[in-house]
């Protein structure tokens, strides 16, 4: 981002560290449509990399369960079938965030906010226990907000939607139920998490960061 005379300025700290909490729910052969179904709980661990006042790159780790049921729904399946799943999930994965506005709580001078929405993507890693092991590659898309409460200390809310590339995260026996052919859209699930972070600044940078290119 060039602000000012060509330069691309820094946050006054290059990283920040915290966790998160909140929610987690499944999408897939046994919720085709419901947002916010059946929601569980899920909690991790976050790290970003503060590149300037509006890219950063975060890393996190992050622990949740789903679960789902055929009888929540009137969804059709060959023989009546129903069936039902809970199990956790294990997600490692990296994203690329882009703010709205440029983020700090200094450098007004800069038009600088103390909040900003941002969206976000990314890839990740997902191991699930339970009815058998589950392990695939996601596709993370989402938005949050950002709130710089003091001088350091961030808080987040942010909701994110996983992709993912195989059809039994839910239970193998949804792996698909209905007999059509996968595609890139049918027959994958999904994740969603809804979590609040509040992570803490520090890596002060030596002097502000420019590119003059």
């Amino acid at each position: 981002m060039l602000l000012g005379n060509g330069r691309l300025f820094g946050q006054e700290y290059k990283y920040e560290i915290g966790g998160a909490a909140g929610t987690s729910f499944y999408m897939g052969d046994a919720n085709k449509t419901a947002l916010f179904h059946s929601l569980r709980p899920a909690l991790g661990a976050v790290f970003r990399n503060n590149i300037n006042f509006r890219w950063a790159i975060k890393t996190n780790l992050y622990w949740g369960k789903v679960a789902g049921d055929t009888n929540d729904f009137s969804d059709a399946f060959p023989n009546n079938f129903q069936t039902s799943f809970s199990r956790s999930f294990f997600d490692l994965g990296s994203q690329a965030e882009f703010n709205f506005f440029p983020y700090s709580d200094k450098y007004a001078y800069l038009n600088t906010k103390r909040i900003t929405p941002y969206v976000l993507m990314g890839l990740g890693l997902t191991l699930a226990t339970g009815d058998g092991s589950f392990f695939s590659v996601n596709l993370p898309m989402g938005l949050g907000v950002k709130y710089k409460i003091v001088n350091r200390l961030n808080l987040g809310c942010e909701f994110t939607m996983r992709k993912l590339f195989g059809d039994s995260f839910d239970s193998k026996e949804l792996k698909d139920p209905t007999g059509v052919k996968s595609s890139f859209f049918k027959n994958k699930d999904w994740y969603s998490t809804f979590l609040i972070s509040l992570t803490w600044d520090f890596g002060p940078r030596n002097g502000t960061c420019h590119n003059d290119e």
